[in-house]
């Protein structure tokens, strides 16, 4: 019986440096190289009109990072569809995104529902990141996951209209309407 290799951040960066992964659309999930899959057109119009949204929303409150890496102690570097971040200039041209510099990520999801739902979800949990949102294309409705406990979110919920706030800006209102594009 043979075991998968897990990768580690270090030697995910190498691959790519030494152009390994450059013709894939891969990830790296808990270890593993994942790929993903192709964008279809109402997940790249819905994840960059909440972008736009939030940022006009959040002004300079924080940095949107679109489909951009985030680098997780759990040997993991997702690219979340939208990433909700401490705006820390040129200090990302260091790092990416570390679980400290996140308020919130959004992920948009259709073929990868599961995958967001379940596996994202309890990596996001296990590095302390506070609040996830998940949107079903399929279905269009919003899933909001909150306070991260050993590897799941304690809170759990589905708010279908109106208004949310999220945690880190509790004095914002975020249309749900707006998030899921309905």
């Amino acid at each position: 019986m043979s075991a998968i290799a897990a990768w580690t951040i270090d030697e995910y960066h190498q691959m790519i440096k030494a152009g390994i992964l450059s013709d894939r659309r891969v990830e790296l999930i808990a270890g593993e190289i994942v790929e993903m899959p192709p964008e279809g057109e109402p997940h790249a119009y819905s994840s960059h009109e909440a972008s736009e949204y939030l940022t006009q929303l959040l002004g300079d409150r924080a940095t949107i990072r679109q489909a951009k890496p985030i680098t997780l102690p759990n040997n993991s570097e997702p690219e979340p569809d939208v990433a909700i971040v401490r705006r820390l200039g040129r200090e990302y041209r260091q790092h990416h995104p570390y679980p400290e510099n996140i308020f919130w990520l959004i992920e948009y999801a259709n073929s990868s529902l599961e995958k967001d739902l379940e596996t994202k979800s309890k990596i996001y949990a296990e590095v302390g990141i506070p609040e996830y949102w998940v949107v079903n294309l399929k279905k269009m409705y919003l899933v909001v996951f909150r306070d991260p406990l050993d590897e799941n979110y304690a809170t759990k919920f589905t708010p279908t209209a109106g208004e949310i706030s999220p945690l880190a800006f509790s004095d914002l209102l975020v249309s749900v309407e707006q998030i899921i594009d309905r």
